[in-house]
């Protein structure tokens, strides 16, 4: 067994939503297949080598991490990736736009993770490439503002910038309102914020669906990532304190929806699926939020892999494999 679905029942049963069962034996040990074994101790060998990243500046890590040398593997250029530039409130926010050689069926808007401090567009061009190949949507990513230098709120106001630059242009540019979004980590986070303003500031529900992978929801940090230790496996206890720390450093309060959507009223949002590893030290921010999600009226699925490590789907191997299978399906059908 690789995972676990919730869903709202048929319409005719629209009144009383299916409850929540998550199946235990995901998170036992013995459910973990020996190729993700494989490729977790070889991620906490090749991290657990390095010195204490956080020695080194931010914009050094940024670098690095454009060079291919982060914990996730560069893959090359997509050639369908080109990149524009539109307005925002503090300045220009670039978007990398990859587009199928057909008519796009759909767009997804992505939001790549980071813990808002680093990440790009550009490093998600191999998921993003296979994602376009597999759905026939065009993507455009966001390569929003990142802490320290510009803290919050200034990535989530890039990236509600850029979802209203696509409903402006979309049809236009893309032939299509037809709208997803989605997003890792941080971008999970940033794409229910983003969610949540459309609905709020500009009464707003563009989105047919929205893809939630590792998602960080209550930036005071749940039991999971506060219990995880120094084990490191993509992302630690430490890594999410300095992350929400950058992020954070000169206004927002964890408790508010803005920062920590765990806490957002979520009625009139759209079909979720939500992605995550039992290897997570984000894995109850999805285990808390998925219910809610549901709880609110909106059509949920939960997909919770054995074993999986942090985004996970940036890592080769079977799990991966059929988590974006799963992603690519959800998408295509909204």
């Amino acid at each position: 067994m690789t995972s676990t679905t919730l869903s709202t029942a048929t319409a005719a049963r629209a009144a009383g939503l299916t409850p929540l069962t998550i199946d235990p034996e995901l998170f036992a040990a013995e459910a973990v297949s020996a190729d993700t074994r494989a490729i977790n101790a070889g991620i906490v060998k090749a991290l657990g080598a390095v010195p204490d990243r956080w020695i080194f500046p931010m914009a050094m890590l940024r670098k690095l991490r454009l060079e291919g040398k982060g914990p996730f593997p560069l893959a090359p250029e997509s050639p369908y990736a080109e990149v524009i530039e539109i307005e925002g409130p503090h300045g220009p926010v670039p978007l990398r736009i990859l587009t199928p050689p057909e008519a796009p069926k759909g767009v997804y808007l992505h939001l790549h993770g980071g813990g808002w401090s680093l990440g790009s567009a550009r490093e998600n061009d191999g998921l993003n490439h296979r994602f376009v190949e597999r759905t026939g949507f065009a993507v455009v990513s966001v390569d929003y503002r990142l802490a320290p230098e510009n803290p919050y709120p200034q990535a989530p106001d890039d990236c509600e910038a850029a979802a209203l630059w696509l409903l402006r242009e979309g049809p236009t540019r893309f032939g299509t309102d037809r709208y997803a979004i989605g997003g890792e980590s941080a971008g999970a986070n940033l794409s229910v914020a983003t969610l949540l303003r459309l609905r709020d500031k500009h009464g707003l529900t563009p989105f047919r669906a929205a893809n939630l992978n590792a998602g960080c929801y209550d930036l005071g940090l749940t039991p999971s990532a506060r219990g995880w230790g120094d084990e490191p496996l993509v992302l630690n206890t430490r890594d999410i304190r300095v992350f929400v720390g950058h992020y954070l450093r000169e206004n927002g309060d964890v408790g508010t929806p803005d920062v920590s959507p765990l806490y957002a009223e979520l009625a009139n949002l759209p079909p979720a699926l939500f992605t995550v590893g039992t290897r997570d030290a984000l894995v109850d921010d999805t285990l808390f939020m998925a219910p809610r999600w549901l709880a609110a009226g909106n059509p949920t699925d939960i997909a919770i892999y054995p074993g999986g490590c942090h985004v996970f789907i940036g890592f080769p191997g079977t799990l991966a494999d059929a988590a974006l299978a799963r992603i690519c399906d959800f998408i295509a059908a909204s």
